[in-house]
């Protein structure tokens, strides 16, 4: 059903056009019509035409202003211009506003049936679109909160490769480098810090979990988890990198709003404890602070920045520096830890060379922080005696340049160690996988399979694999297969269906493709090739 809107100071046309309409389109259309520019723009506002057939001069408002007017309202209406006058300004003028056809009076009837069905077809076009942007967005919101907490899931727990954090603010629309956690926390009453029965009330805001999320995103652009415990994790993007007094405060308030509201909604109370703001990937210190502000207040809403909780710096401290080298550590990243090794040296030395005291301190607490990542990451064997040497050492050195070649040496140890064990893992790991496929490329094996064997998970494997190889697991496997293949082949008492089956292909037809997409030429013409 299509509604159409005529619109003509002579009554005679639009006769005409009525006819023509309920001749041509019988009962896909429903007709309205009016004769001035002002009661136009008033049944356009209830009847919502799809197509408006509109006169350029009528009396009081004139066609062109009508549908400026009308464009207000209704966006998607299609307009059709139709005037005795063949001037170039109102043409101009229609052109401008998005007007489908421009056609001249006397109109004709072929050209105005055309004219009509060319709008109908633009109107399904619409219609489609939106409908399939309502299936899309349908979709998208039933699978988003999952979205949401694997984001959320993968920070905290810091399991996750930069690809992925980046594919997720990619499909949420993330385009802030920054943010700050919140934790919600419930329970049927507070007591001091704590809440009372944690367990019963995760159970009911779990039963209510998609009212909870809607109620917190009305409050705050933000990325919902899961409910872990009676807790609830919540991310809000931010565009700088720190937060202004006032906005703060206001945080706060609306922090406030908000507990007041669920509390109300779901008849348990509310608590909600803030971070400041960090980097997306380290926004696992922000959730830290959200939940040490709970821990810290007895308020319903605690900002960490308003607690002595976390460390303070002195104003020209070089954290980012401090961040960066032991990232870089953490990574096993020599040369980058190497460059931030040297430039925080090169601030101890302008910021108070003299103080040879603190600048001994500082390199042995990052040096028995490098060491202690090479140890949790298996990279070095802890003995109980092996630094004892370390102060001494350091307190025999008077120069700064002495102290930084003294740290240089023990932080690319330690990093090597991190890189090394990370390698030689990775190493074993393949090995370890060609070694299996090498053994059972003739079954049917899958790639689960073989991250079984190597004790990993698949979708690591999957990276793992294809990072040590250049190749996916299946492209591996299929060229395994085709290489032995190519050698069967070459052994003329080999029937083509033994071959298959050796090569760990159950379908013949389906052999024949993959063996010439990647060879070039089928299994027979390779063994008549082969055996001349």
């Amino acid at each position: 059903m299509y509604r159409i809107l005529l619109a003509d100071d002579e009554g005679i046309v639009i006769d005409s056009m009525k006819y023509i309409i309920k001749k041509e389109f019988k009962d896909e259309c429903e007709v309205e019509f009016a004769k001035t520019g002002r009661s136009v723009i008033e049944l356009a506002e209830t009847f919502r035409p799809d197509i408006a057939v509109m006169d350029i001069q009528m009396p009081g408002i004139n066609g062109i202003e009508a549908m400026k007017e009308i464009k207000k309202f209704s966006v998607n209406t299609v307009f059709i211009v139709m005037s005795a006058y063949d001037k170039f300004d109102y043409a101009q003028e229609a052109i401008k506003l998005g007007v489908l056809e421009y056609i001249n009076k006397p109109m004709e009837k072929t050209k105005f049936v055309m004219v009509l069905k060319k709008a109908m077809e633009e109107i399904d076009l619409k219609r489609k679109k939106r409908s399939e942007d309502l299936l899309v967005k349908e979709k998208l919101e039933s699978v988003e909160p999952i979205i949401e907490n694997g984001l959320i899931y993968n920070i905290l727990f810091q399991e996750h490769f930069e690809e992925d954090v980046n594919n997720y603010k990619t499909i949420l629309g993330v385009e802030e480098d920054y943010g700050y956690m919140m934790c919600l926390v419930c329970g049927d009453s507070q007591e001091g810090n704590h809440m009372t029965n944690a367990v019963g009330s995760s159970v009911k805001i779990t039963n209510h979990y998609a009212e909870l999320r809607s109620a917190l995103k009305e409050f705050f652009p933000c990325k919902v988890g899961s409910v872990m415990g009676n807790k609830v994790a919540v991310l809000v993007p931010n565009a700088d990198n720190e937060m202004e007094y006032n906005d703060r405060i206001e945080l706060i308030e609306k922090g406030r709003e908000l507990i007041r509201y669920l509390r109300k909604k779901f008849g348990i109370s509310f608590r909600l404890g803030i971070g400041g703001v960090k980097p997306l990937r380290q926004l696992v210190k922000s959730y830290r602070e959200a939940v040490n502000a709970l821990i810290a207040s007895t308020g319903q809403v605690a900002h960490a920045d308003d607690l002595p909780i976390g460390c303070d710096y002195e104003k020209d401290y070089p954290v980012d520096l401090e961040k960066g080298l032991l990232e870089s550590v953490s990574r096993g990243d020599h040369s980058d830890a190497t460059m931030y090794a040297e430039s925080f040296v090169n601030w101890m030395k302008e910021y108070d060379g003299g103080n040879l005291m603190a600048i001994r301190l500082k390199i042995l607490e990052f040096t028995l922080r490098a060491e202690s990542m090479a140890y949790e990451n298996g990279g070095m064997t802890y003995r109980f005696g092996s630094r004892d040497s370390y102060l001494p050492e350091i307190m025999t050195m008077e120069s700064i340049e002495e102290l930084k070649g003294w740290f240089l040496e023990k932080l690319t140890t330690a990093c090597r160690n991190i890189g090394s064990k990370r390698q030689e893992r990775s190493t074993d790991i393949i090995k370890t996988a060609k070694d299996y496929i090498g053994d059972n490329y003739s079954r049917d094996i899958t790639l689960d399979d073989v991250s079984r064997v190597a004790n990993i998970s698949p979708y690591y494997f999957s990276k793992l694999f294809k990072e040590a190889t250049g190749e996916n697991f299946i492209e591996y496997l299929t060229n395994v297969r085709i290489e032995k293949a190519k050698e069967l082949l070459e052994k003329a008492e080999l029937s083509m269906k033994e071959i298959c089956a050796m090569c760990g292909y159950s379908d013949p037809n389906y052999f024949s493709r993959t063996f010439k997409k990647n060879v070039g030429l089928t299994p027979t013409e390779y063994k008549e090739k082969c055996t001349g």
